[in-house]
């Protein structure tokens, strides 16, 4: 483990312009244990490696938020410890949760996200889009404080260094009492919506992938039963017949209603130790190999531009454990926030690199 300053990365930044429009294929769930735990997780696609590390931001820690004219932003210092995974190299959290049992996490949204306007005077409540789970999960410890407080700031489209883009994402919060939302920001306006089931994906609005559930009504945890035509008995051939017909594709809208099914299918699970576990599971259903989720064109340089899941994690938010494989190396590895130095003045970082070592039991 070490600790240093987090830099920019502008090289990485500028190395990813290409790629950044490719990262279509996050899926987030949530699973709730007898115990009572809350898990949140999820996992993270992209088309080259992002500088991930688990990333652990101090009580504390002084903010400025990002304005699209370059003036000084929402200033802010965290009030809560939070731990999570970051990417290219800043010190704002991706995918994580806070000491009082906050998640928070960022998701692709292109072709819908559509920010709120921004005029010189809105600069002391404005924040860039990438540093809004930062914000949450700094200043809230419930989802009802993230509802009462999300209206007050201004989330412009703020151009991210390197990519000379406003990256599009729409965001996912849960509370350890179970409650969940999704954050959105269409057509200039903020939309936040409750969010029982506790899924997220891609585009389109999280509004219309509910909808689209609606076309899934045959979906069944059981077998479907024998149908008889005339002398004939049809039967099933095999188990997994209730699911018939559920979309296999890497598209969100697959995803999204794959990503219900499973979740809501799942045996609950006794404590949150084993609901992490079966979060794993569920998302193997989602796990891209390198080459299954391609663009037509090839980069600058005729390599194949393809989505793959860089990493996965999940956020215990009873245990306040964070939980990462990466696509290198299948191992589960775990992070305890209570017993990093949450009252530090610095960002603590954990490399999340290396490849997976496989044991030989011949004997």
């Amino acid at each position: 483990m070490v600790r240093h300053r987090i830099v920019w990365g502008a090289a990485l930044l500028a190395g990813t312009l290409l790629l950044a429009t490719q990262s279509e294929a996050c899926t987030g769930i949530r699973l709730i244990a007898s115990d009572g735990s809350i898990i949140h997780a999820r996992t993270l696609e992209f088309a080259i490696d992002i500088g991930s590390a688990v990333t652990m931001i101090p009580r504390g820690y002084s903010r400025t938020g990002t304005t699209p004219d370059g003036k000084e932003g929402l200033k802010w210092n965290a009030k809560y410890a939070s731990v999570g995974m970051n990417g290219l190299n800043m010190p704002v959290l991706f995918d994580g949760f806070n000491e009082a049992g906050l998640a928070a996490a960022l998701f692709y949204f292109p072709t819908s996200a559509g920010y709120m306007p921004y005029a010189t005077d809105d600069a002391a409540k404005t924040i860039a889009p990438w540093e809004l789970g930062s914000w949450i999960l700094e200043n809230f410890a419930t989802v009802e404080e993230v509802k009462a407080n999300i209206g007050k700031i201004v989330v412009p489209a703020v151009v991210y260094g390197g990519w000379g883009f406003a990256p599009e994402a729409h965001f996912i919060a849960h509370d350890a009492k179970g409650n969940s939302i999704v954050i959105e920001y269409v057509a200039g306006k903020l939309n936040v919506y409750d969010n029982p089931l506790g899924v997220i994906t891609n585009s389109p609005s999280f509004d219309w992938h509910m909808t689209n559930l609606r076309n899934y009504l045959n979906f069944s945890m059981t077998n479907a039963p024998p149908v008889q035509l005339g002398t004939v008995k049809l039967l099933p051939t095999g188990q997994g017949s209730g699911m018939l017909g559920l979309p296999g594709d890497f598209t969100p809208p697959s995803r999204f209603v794959r990503a219900v099914a499973f979740s809501q299918s799942v045996l609950k699970p006794s404590t949150g130790s084993a609901a992490v576990v079966e979060a794993f599971h569920v998302l193997n259903q989602f796990d891209i190999p390198k080459g299954a989720a391609r663009d037509h064109d090839k980069d600058e340089h005729g390599n194949v531009v393809a989505d793959y899941t860089l990493w996965t994690a999940a956020s215990d938010l009873k245990a306040r454990r964070y939980y990462f494989r990466t696509y290198e190396n299948s191992q589960i590895r775990s992070v305890d926030l209570m017993k990093l130095p949450i009252d530090g003045k610095n960002v603590f970082t954990i490399s999340i690199s290396g490849q997976e070592e496989i044991n030989s039991l011949t004997p």
